[in-house]
């Protein structure tokens, strides 16, 4: 039975509280959040304890096996060095870090501890996404071409209205389109240019919308869209091939479809609907972090695949300040998978 710390009693500490208090093989032993009233209703809920600080809870709980870093980003950095000092495995959300220096640092501290630093880029664990990477491998729309996706809703709410504070959460493309930057580069691979435009300063306060346009190593472009502007949260992504196309949109009943080119016209046929089971995503993504604890296994998303999301989102936010193409120079990271 591993022993798990969740430090953050917000929507994402909540969410990965509820996740091990589902699981056998984990007890969840304690919350941390500097307003104590948070993680004490929070861990009354799931028979946790609840702590003011990381090092009341280590003091009072001993040695642990894993721990969820679920504060504000700019938070990410000091408490994996904590926990990697306390030579426990860390769970820590997406993006990594503000900046790539502090990204860096992070898994090289990480690395020198002996530490596993996992990172919870999500999307790879729902059902949705994964059966469309499988359809695409196993061929299913001939060479893919073009992909569109959109993700987004209404303005976050969160603990000191932190993600209005652009230098502290990196807005709307690294912090919520990153879920899609790491989506498409494990689906098609390393991307060389991209290019973004936003309406920030051209909108109210809380609203925000982007577009960046990514072009792959493969040959594949994607376009991209992001919003902080609209009623209910909903994702999209529409993957083009020489064969066929699959077509995902999260507010419909049936969300998931593939589309067949007949006679190579490009004309799509008959929708061929395609209904993966239905599982929580951030439970499948902390179990299969369990896993790789216990059988020392290499994680589906590894610190680099992290660090190279935060590189193509802090790319487009360069775009955006510079109205120009960025290009991505090949950099060669070494950092234990």
């Amino acid at each position: 039975m591993l022993k798990a710390l969740v430090i953050g009693a917000g929507t994402m500490g909540s969410t990965h509280s509820f996740a091990y208090s589902t699981m056998d093989d984990v007890q969840l032993v304690g919350i941390v959040d500097r307003t104590l009233e948070k993680a004490e209703e929070l861990a009354r809920k799931l028979g946790a304890q609840a702590f003011a600080s990381y090092e009341e809870a280590i003091e009072s709980l001993g040695a642990v096996d894993v721990v969820s870093v679920c504060v504000p980003t700019p938070f990410h950095k000091e408490y994996v060095k904590k926990v990697a000092d306390d030579c426990f495995q860390v769970v820590c959300e997406k993006p990594l870090a503000r900046n790539l220096k502090d990204a860096k640092e992070m898994i090289d501290y990480c690395k020198k501890k002996g530490v596993k630093l996992f990172v919870g880029h999500v999307v790879r664990f729902f059902p949705e996404y994964q059966r469309a990477k499988q359809m695409i491998e196993e061929g299913k729309i001939g060479k893919p071409g073009v992909v569109n996706t959109k993700r987004g809703g209404g303005f976050p709410s969160a603990s000191r209205d932190w993600y209005a504070d652009y230098n502290s959460s990196g807005g709307l493309v690294l912090d919520l389109m990153i879920h899609d930057f790491d989506y498409l580069r494990w689906c098609f691979g390393e991307v060389e240019r991209v290019y973004a435009k936003s309406a920030e300063g051209r909108a109210m306060a809380k609203l925000d919308y982007a577009l960046v346009t990514l072009r792959f190593e493969s040959g594949v472009i994607a376009h991209l869209e992001g919003t902080w502007a609209h009623q209910n949260f909903a994702t999209k992504f529409e993957i083009a091939g020489k064969e066929g196309v699959i077509h995902y949109d999260s507010s419909k009943a049936t969300p998931l479809v593939k589309g067949i080119n007949h006679n190579n016209t490009g004309s799509a046929g008959v929708a061929v609907p395609e209904s993966p089971l239905k599982e929580n995503p951030y439970i499948t993504e902390l179990k299969h972090f369990i896993s790789c604890i216990k059988n020392k296994e290499e994680p589906i998303v590894t610190p680099l695949d992290a660090y190279k999301a935060m590189e193509i989102a802090l790319a487009a936010i360069e775009s955006l300040k510079e109205g120009k193409v960025v290009e991505l120079r090949k950099q060669e990271m070494e950092v234990k998978r």
